[in-house]
């Protein structure tokens, strides 16, 4: 054969061998993945091991944090969730990842959430000194000065809020025997959408984006939902994000002088350099503040509703201690009363514990040195972390993990809840997550919880619709999510819900 045909020849066998070399390198891979990868002692489901795909598609379901739950269930403490990632259900694990001296950062799954690549906020910055200055700057927006500052713009939207339900409860019925005087059934969790959007849209921009008052206003929390929702997808398979895949496969999901927190914001500066944020830094935190600050305090309000709502005795018990502690509605504001109130705290953790507004997974990746979590030397390099929702449904810290039990908060020896035993479960408990990234905004979350229940509670008695099951779990639906007495989240980092659908009426 002639040179010249030879080389005719070249390019035609050069794409019969390509797909034969793909095929083997894919091969490869997987045998690596499978046999050979540092992680490959560690049991989880085949997929998992083999792509990142695996949690991607658990992503886009929304039940990233049940697949969690379910893995642990079935393999135990330490789940391989990713080919180079490790899931953990312990306290122990949760405080040497989280913790202050934990050699690791946070996982290069953050690079998803950062609004442009100047306009990353505290919660999406990797690397920890950035984390650090920012966290400076940004904390005295949430002191505790500042907090009370802000405490009228709070209680305008939270009035408005009690009085939408007591408007909403006479609005087109006509009291009988069977409605014991109680009004329409509300939809708790739009109610908790708008009050907590419009509490954040003011302290903010100085604006409320007006939800309790005006339907037409209320097309944004489908788009921030959806934002969060995008940003979890691409962060647990960055190419998509990287490549701006999302546009082409989630179009649906791509889509004046008072002290609000600008003005917080525009005046902290930071104690060791002097300086503030920029203006990319304040839109990156601008970004946070609306999706951390409102779709993760309505989703513990909902929660907390739809845990009394279903448990007529601790309603009891919360409309007591409400009800003992205050003589008038006006009463009741942030100060030593209302911090007081140690049932309404109890039953806010208790949901949280059993429905957190975050309920996967949050990653960090080992630096090198590698880091021993749990009795085991994790080499640099590898993704960890703790789910939320399946170490705080871990009957080694919460025995009865499914049933809500607020009292497992509150120490009484004689009811058999002692020091050790809250200790326990406040030690698996991280519905803000924990250490020098745990979440900024607790005390201000725990304000709004707190002084919203306080006076609705208050001002009215309420109960679950008769005939409604919205919010619950059901036997047809998959495994995780078939308990009638579960408040049921979609995982879209933060996350989506409905329900409960609840009658008030005035106080008896």
């Amino acid at each position: 054969m002639s040179l010249a045909s030879t080389l005719s020849a070249t390019p035609l066998s050069l794409l019969t061998l390509l797909p034969v070399a793909l095929a083997v390198y894919f091969v490869g891979i997987v045998v690596y993945r499978l046999y050979l990868h540092p992680l490959a002692k560690y049991p989880g489901p085949f997929l998992a091991k083999i792509t990142d795909l695996h949690q991607t598609y658990h992503a886009l379901k929304g039940d990233r944090h049940l697949e969690f739950w379910r893995c642990h269930e079935k393999y135990g403490p330490v789940v391989r969730f990713g080919p180079n990632s490790l899931s953990f259900n312990s306290n122990t694990a949760l405080k040497e990842i989280y913790g202050f001296k934990s050699n690791v950062r946070k996982a290069d799954f953050y690079q998803a959430f950062w609004a442009s690549k100047d306009a990353f906020s505290t919660h999406s910055s990797i690397d920890k000194s950035v984390h650090a200055r920012k966290r400076r700057v940004l904390s005295q927006a949430f002191s505790d000065a500042a907090i009370k500052s802000m405490e009228n713009h709070i209680l305008a939207h939270v009035r408005q809020f009690c009085q939408n339900l007591g408007g909403l409860t006479t609005f087109g019925s006509v009291p009988n025997s069977e409605s014991k005087g109680y009004g329409e059934p509300i939809e708790i969790s739009d109610q908790a959408n708008y009050l907590t959007f419009d509490i954040m849209g003011d302290l903010c921009f100085g604006k409320a984006f007006g939800m309790l008052e005006r339907p037409g206003n209320r097309f944004a929390i489908d788009l921030i939902g959806n934002a969060a929702h995008r940003h979890l997808i691409c962060g647990t398979y960055l190419p998509i994000h990287e490549w701006h895949l999302d546009k082409f496969l989630f179009r649906k999901i791509a889509a004046g002088h008072r002290k609000d927190f600008f003005y917080h914001l525009l005046k902290a500066k930071d104690p060791e350099t002097g300086n503030g944020f920029t203006t990319p830094e304040l839109w990156g935190e601008s970004n946070l503040l609306i999706i951390a600050g409102s779709d993760t305090t309505s989703t513990a309000l909902a929660a907390t509703i739809f845990y009394l709502a279903h448990n007529s005795s601790k309603l009891q018990k919360a409309n007591e201690e409400v009800r003992g502690a205050f003589s008038n509605v006006e009463d009741i504001n942030i100060g030593p009363t209302l911090g007081s109130l140690q049932y309404i705290r109890a039953c806010i953790d208790e949901a949280m514990r059993l429905s957190p507004s975050v309920g996967g997974l949050l990653p960090r990746q080992v630096l090198p040195g590698g880091v021993e979590i749990d009795g085991q030397l994790i080499p640099e390099g590898t993704i960890v972390g703790v789910p939320h929702y399946s170490i705080q449904h871990n009957a080694s810290y919460y025995p009865e993990p499914f049933v809500f039990q607020p009292e497992r908060w509150i120490a009484n020896p004689g009811c058999g809840v002692t020091t050790e035993s809250v200790a326990l479960a406040q030690s698996a408990f991280c519905p803000f997550s924990i250490g020098p990234r745990g979440c900024i905004g607790k005390g201000m979350a725990y304000h709004e919880l707190t002084l919203t229940l306080a006076r609705m509670l208050f001002l009215y008695d309420m109960r679950l619709a008769p005939g409604s099951n919205l919010g619950e779990g059901r036997p047809d639906l998959e495994h995780g999510r078939r308990r009638a007495s579960e408040f049921q989240l979609k995982d879209t980092f933060t996350s989506m819900k409905s329900g409960p659908m609840v009658q008030f009426r005035a106080r008896q």
